[in-house]
């Protein structure tokens, strides 16, 4: 069945966490899981601030190789939510102020865990997804999908934001809808179709938001 990136996109937007499964150091051959923070990037790729002294850490300077399983809120059986694996590469990788700016309006908690030497961002490059959006409705998405996905440069994310009210508590914006903050939780805008960075002012007056 083909999966529209879209609704890849729109999961990875609706959970700020997820497991980690890279490859033990300690019991070669095994997974080891574990539970982390992440923000999509401007090309939604998965971003984590983590610590260089942790297991996973360890196990990623060994073995590049991961899955991460996401699913969205659930509501009822974790069994009946929305919910993909990706399986892809994660390193190390320069976060620039503006990358570091959305991960803290993401996660303002990690700021305390940028001024501690042993923190570092990392970034996960997908190589398949599997999705599975309901009964009946999976798939995998391939890794040219991903690479064909419309990206909004995180510099003009930047301007866009500030031309909007702060009381709208918006953290962020992409091609394909928008996030914010509503009652202390995060909530999602989806666009009715992905948009082109030029039309995403049209798009966010669409939405009463410009």
């Amino acid at each position: 069945m083909k999966i529209p990136f879209e609704a890849v996109v729109q999961l990875l937007h609706g959970n700020g966490s997820a497991a980690l499964a890279t490859q033990s150091l300690a019991l070669p051959g095994y997974p080891f899981a574990s539970a982390l923070s992440f923000v999509p990037d401007e090309n939604q790729c998965p971003i984590f601030l983590i610590s260089r002294l942790a297991e996973h850490t360890r196990n990623l300077s060994q073995d590049p190789r991961v899955s991460l399983g996401i699913h969205a809120q659930a509501t009822e059986a974790v069994e009946t939510c929305p919910r993909m694996t990706l399986i892809g590469d994660v390193e190390a990788c320069e976060a620039s102020h503006a990358l570091q700016q959305r991960y803290l309006r993401y996660h303002p908690s990690a700021e305390r865990y940028l001024s501690l030497g042993d923190f570092g961002f990392y970034r996960l490059t997908p190589r398949r997804i599997r999705l599975i959006a309901g009964f009946g409705q999976m798939g995998w998405i391939e890794q040219e999908q991903w690479q064909q996905a419309r990206v909004l440069p995180l510099e003009v994310e930047s301007e866009l934001l500030g031309q909007v009210d702060p009381a709208r508590q918006l953290i962020g914006i992409d091609c394909y809808g928008v996030d914010h903050i509503e009652s202390g939780a995060r909530k999602r805008i989806c666009f009715p179709r992905a948009e082109a960075p030029e039309q995403l002012p049209d798009a966010l007056r669409a939405q009463g938001l410009l």
